[in-house]
């Protein structure tokens, strides 16, 4: 099977020649400082891990350096930066969005590896109405999306992600507020709550109507780390997470796309509510050492056989950066027989890292390579 094949045929829940290993996503930072300045697919390569290429232009996500590239302007959404301090390893932005009807403002800090929020663009209640009225949906050039997808060919699968800072609707709207203030909200004015969620969703099936029809893409990543167990409680995401995760994971259906629900932290105790969500596959099945609270991959397994696909489940940090070859290995093979045994399973590193040595990275592919079914 080719790289292709093999992770396409996991993410229909079935076994390929052997399981498809591979990392969430390669970071700008990792490839100047550990592999010699090569892009995505070339690391990929060197590596012998089955390439997995994240396309981000258009996508609307914050958290990315330089993300102010990306900005959408349009006459009513005009965002002036006020740049505080402009060095890369420390950047400090003010944000005033002008519109008709009033202006919004948001700060970010940002280094060389990822975009933080300091001060959040949602204040009070009436912010709403502009972003409801004026905030623009990025479109996305096809185009180019097909090139990407050319590129990447056999040697792997093309991810894209549903637009907004994060792709789901809680996700996103805690991009805009901050995440505690939005979930003492979601306490006392869960109709609020819940219209802020409305103004999200309809922007983003736009998307997926508009942007995402006909785009060569191979999985289409919502969710967002917002929702999982470790930050809100399952109740809050079965009111304020699975009715709008759902809406979007038919409407990507509706355009002949499959979906991955992307859960950076806790999840054990909401494996029921991501199977009802409707998505083809959920990561990132993270262990407690990166944040999460996934400790045995056999109750994953149980819950999602033959429902949902699983990505992920190697910790970054611990073992794939600080590991030794022994512990590494021995890792790989625990996750196989625990997540993998039965297909479905694309064995990945559960999120981002940035220090891991390239030759941890082939020691991790090669003993992926001997998981065989």
């Amino acid at each position: 099977m080719t790289s292709r094949e093999r992770m396409l045929c996991a993410l229909n829940r079935e076994k390929p020649d052997r399981v498809p290993v591979t990392i969430h996503q390669w970071q700008q930072y990792h490839l100047d400082y550990h592999m010699d300045g090569v892009d995505a697919l070339t690391a990929f390569q060197r590596t012998g891990l089955d390439a997995s290429i994240q396309y981000f232009e258009a996508m609307g996500q914050f958290w990315i350096p330089n993300a102010e590239q990306y900005i959408v302007q349009t006459p009513n959404w005009r965002e002036e930066i006020d740049v505080i301090c402009a060095d890369p390893r420390n950047k400090v932005l003010n944000h005033t969005i002008i519109t008709p009807d009033g202006e919004l403002t948001y700060k970010t800090g940002g280094d060389l590896t990822t975009t933080w929020i300091t001060e959040y663009m949602v204040k009070k209640h009436d912010d709403l109405d502009l972003i409801d009225q004026y905030m623009p949906v990025a479109a996305l050039d096809k185009g180019r999306v097909r090139e990407a997808y050319d590129q990447v060919g056999d040697a792997g699968i093309l991810r894209g992600f549903v637009w907004g800072d994060q792709a789901g609707c809680w996700q996103h709207a805690c991009c805009l507020m901050d995440v505690n203030q939005l979930i003492l909200e979601a306490i006392d004015n869960p109709d609020w709550v819940h219209h802020f969620m409305e103004i999200l969703l309809k922007k983003k099936l736009r998307f997926i109507d508009e942007s995402l029809l006909g785009a060569k893409f191979d999985l289409i990543e919502t969710g967002g780390g917002a929702s999982s167990d470790t930050l809100i409680s399952p109740k809050l995401h079965r009111e304020f997470c699975l009715p709008y995760d759902r809406e979007m994971h038919r409407a990507l259906h509706a355009v002949d796309h499959i979906s991955t629900y992307h859960t950076c932290g806790g999840m054990k105790h909401i494996l029921d509510l991501i199977v009802q969500n409707e998505t083809d596959a959920s990561e990132t099945l993270t262990p407690p050492g990166p944040g999460g609270n996934i400790t045995e991959p056999d109750k994953v397994r149980e819950v999602f056989s033959g429902k949902v696909a699983m990505i992920g489940g190697m910790d970054q940090f611990h073992v794939l950066t600080e590991g030794t070859e022994k512990e590494i290995r021995e890792e790989v093979r625990r996750l196989f027989h625990g997540f993998g045994r039965d297909g479905g399973y694309i064995m990945s590193a559960s999120d981002h890292f940035f220090e891991t040595p390239a030759e941890n990275l082939r020691t991790f592919a090669e003993a992926a390579r001997e998981c065989v079914y």
